[in-house]
């Protein structure tokens, strides 16, 4: 698994879970550095939020996306 700290590739382990997941604990140990890494979500977090898109980006009622602006710059003297 990789593990940020390191930089790479290293081997991890399940430490004791003090939470009381037991098999189900989202939570590894680095064996290299001991950096905790998490697998997936904790058990006990609330659902993703659903990301709404800006109606800008939403497509037009033919189904063609809109145009972008332009962005303009001024230039100061």
């Amino acid at each position: 698994m990789y593990c940020s700290t390191c930089g790479d590739e290293r081997d991890v382990e399940r430490p004791p879970c003090p939470d009381g997941h037991g098999s189900d604990c989202p939570e590894r140990a680095c064996v290299a550095c001991g950096a905790a890494i998490l697998v997936g979500l904790p058990l006990n977090a609330p659902p993703p939020v659903p990301v709404t898109v800006a109606a800008s980006a939403r497509p037009t009622a033919s189904g063609a996306p809109r145009p972008e602006r332009a962005a303009s710059l001024r230039a100061v003297a």
